[in-house]
């Protein structure tokens, strides 16, 4: 996990297309600069960097099951819970699963956990869309560094 790369996930465990879930790690560093100024002296994850990590678990399960035909864009984020405080170290087992595919908008609901107990979940709403000029090589290679594309063969 790069914090301030915003580089969330670190390997793709687990990629089942077939009944639309994805698992996957990262490991919170022990230094970051975010946690300079969240918080001064106890540092922690803030919330929406858990969102994003549970964003990019969720989109990269969206990529695979597209076929990386469409890049995923979040558009909405909806019942966030959170319910411990993540600090510097944590291992994170994120996991995600595909709830809607179509009309251009694909829907998730993913969570994650440390050392097996709850700590946020969400249901996440994402536009699909051709990608941008000059995304796709960089979205295959980062998919490619983190597993996604030697699980299943997925979106080779």
């Amino acid at each position: 996990m790069r914090l301030e790369y915003f580089e969330m996930i670190d390997k793709v465990v687990r990629l089942d297309r077939a009944a639309g879930t994805i698992e996957a790690l990262a490991q919170v560093p022990e230094a970051s600069p975010v946690f300079e100024g969240h918080f001064p002296g106890h540092p922690l994850v803030p919330g929406v960097l858990l969102t994003e990590t549970m964003a990019q678990a969720s989109g990269y399960l969206v990529l695979a099951h597209l076929g990386f035909a469409q890049m995923p864009f979040l558009m909405a984020v909806d019942k966030a819970r959170f319910r411990s405080f993540v600090g510097p170290g944590a291992s994170l087992e994120i996991s995600a699963s595909l709830e809607h595919d179509g009309s251009g908008y694909a829907v998730t609901k993913a969570a994650i956990r440390h050392a097996g107990k709850p700590l946020c979940d969400a249901e996440l709403r994402f536009r699909t869309m051709p990608f941008p000029a000059g995304l796709d090589a960089p979205m295959r290679e980062r998919a490619r560094k983190i597993g996604l594309l030697d699980l299943d063969g997925a979106a080779a």
